[in-house]
């Protein structure tokens, strides 16, 4: 009896060892480091960056050595695509845009990216719009009915670019398959909207199609016929947030890591002009991170952008938000100096990443980019 009492007592005592020991273990592990976004948005527009392989090459090594992990790439502008799409081959035989036939640019991006430890989001820049002072171009050609129209019938023209209507059904479908297709075959990071998705200008959803939708919901009242009214512009706000949160569900039922980001214009400007209510579209968990265009070139107008923005985010949204800063817009770039006042003023903040706007800007600022990978401005 008293040799198996000891047993008894040496097996407890082992067991309380090892439980100590790997508790120990399990309290010295360090918990996983925070992933700070520090990006840049890569076009082909204005830019060769994504001209050929070697372009793309050079393009990631430019961003590595400026101390970026992250590059949004655009995969849609001027209604094409920039990766071979079926969705666009079966809707109206335009498979890529024509400049890459032959090859794929965002296959190439992700393969020189990852390589870099450097993350891939395939922004989908024109969202909504369809093409550019082409009269709709060939998606409106092909899906006439597709059109998003003013208050006089036409088609929706806002700065030169032309709009699909993103309350009809099959163009939010069109839409959520072209991201869906871009989750299911390539090994992205994220997928990112903009001021152009989910979005539209004011001025539109006066097609027979939004009007119908409008007044079955309003016991058949009519929209009003200014295209500012508040309960007109908040129902139109409203179904591109009920969109985001379809596309949003869409993305994770594939991918539940892929990160859905967007880049919307600033509130209440945004919601105002491009009925994008971004706000809400983090109050209800649909998307990952707001990176919203901070565009200013002096420090003031930055740090009151800045201070605005951030009035509209709840504490626990603190972490999905990073501004978006301008390095160059055209030929114009902001000097150093501000630029790096704007940094110090997000770090101050507690904002530890930002999205500069965009690629070509990165030469332009050799010595804030060497110091910024040194981690000077963390």
């Amino acid at each position: 009896m008293k040799k198996l009492f000891l047993l008894a007592l040496l097996t407890c005592l082992t067991f309380v060892s090892c439980s100590k020991e790997d508790t120990e273990k399990i309290t010295d592990e360090k918990p996983a480091t925070e992933f700070v976004t520090k990006a840049t948005w890569v076009t082909n527009v204005a830019s060769d960056a994504l001209s050929s392989k070697e372009k793309i090459r050079q393009t990631v090594e430019n961003c590595q050595n400026a101390g970026l992990n992250t590059i949004f790439m655009v995969v849609w502008n001027k209604g094409y695509t920039l990766y071979p799409s079926k969705v666009m081959d079966d809707l109206c035989s335009k498979p890529i845009a024509p400049e890459y036939d032959g090859w794929d640019p965002l296959a190439e991006m992700i393969l020189q990216a990852h390589q870099k430890g450097i993350r891939v989001h395939a922004w989908f820049e024109y969202g909504f719009a369809c093409s550019y002072a082409q009269n709709g171009g060939h998606i409106i050609a092909a899906k006439p009915y597709w059109a998003s129209e003013d208050i006089n019938g036409n088609l929706l023209n806002k700065n030169g670019f032309e709009w699909m209507n993103p309350f009809h059904p099959e163009v939010q479908d069109f839409m959520i398959a072209l991201v869906s297709e871009v989750v299911k075959n390539y090994d992205v990071d994220g997928i990112q909207g903009d001021d152009r998705l989910p979005a539209l200008p004011i001025q539109g959803g006066y097609d027979t199609f939004t009007q119908e939708l409008y007044k079955t919901e309003h016991n058949g009242i009519a929209p009003s016929l200014s295209a500012n009214e508040q309960n007109w512009v908040s129902w139109r706000a409203d179904k591109l947030t009920e969109f985001q949160g379809k596309l949003y569900k869409a993305v994770k039922q594939i991918k539940q890591e892929v990160i859905v980001s967007n880049a919307p214009s600033i509130h209440p400007w945004a919601k105002g002009n491009y009925l994008q209510d971004w706000p809400a579209w983090m109050e209800k968990g649909y998307t990952d991170l707001v990176m919203p265009q901070h565009y200013r070139k002096t420090f003031d107008d930055y740090k009151t952008v800045l201070t605005q923005q951030l009035s509209y985010l709840q504490n626990k949204d603190r972490k999905k938000f990073l501004p978006g800063m301008l390095i160059q817009n055209g030929n114009e770039n902001p000097s150093e100096s501000i630029l790096i006042q704007m940094i110090r003023e997000n770090r101050y903040r507690g904002i530890k990443g930002e999205g500069f706007w965009f690629y070509e800007g990165l030469n332009k600022f050799p010595g804030f980019f060497k110091d910024y990978k040194e981690g000077k401005y963390n």
